[in-house]
């Protein structure tokens, strides 16, 4: 095999965190939803009034998807 060259398969790490579309933060941690939908903590915290009405799952605003929070 040639130096440099990727093996056929290999997966690639993907990057940690994320940039906030909301705030422009960087952060470690974002909620993700699997339509693409993603956003940081503290915006997420600003915003829960009008993405959750139980604070076990929040929906999510472009695909309308139901997501749990995880800390059940």
């Amino acid at each position: 095999m040639n130096r440099g060259a990727v093996k056929k398969g290999a997966r690639q790490r993907k990057e940690k965190g994320c940039l906030c579309p909301y705030c422009g933060r960087k952060s470690a941690f974002c909620w993700r939803c699997p339509c693409g939908f993603e956003m940081c903590p503290s915006c997420m915290q600003e915003n829960l009034w009008g993405m959750t009405c139980n604070q076990v799952i929040w929906t999510c605003p472009d695909c309308g998807r139901e997501r749990p929070f995880g800390n059940q």
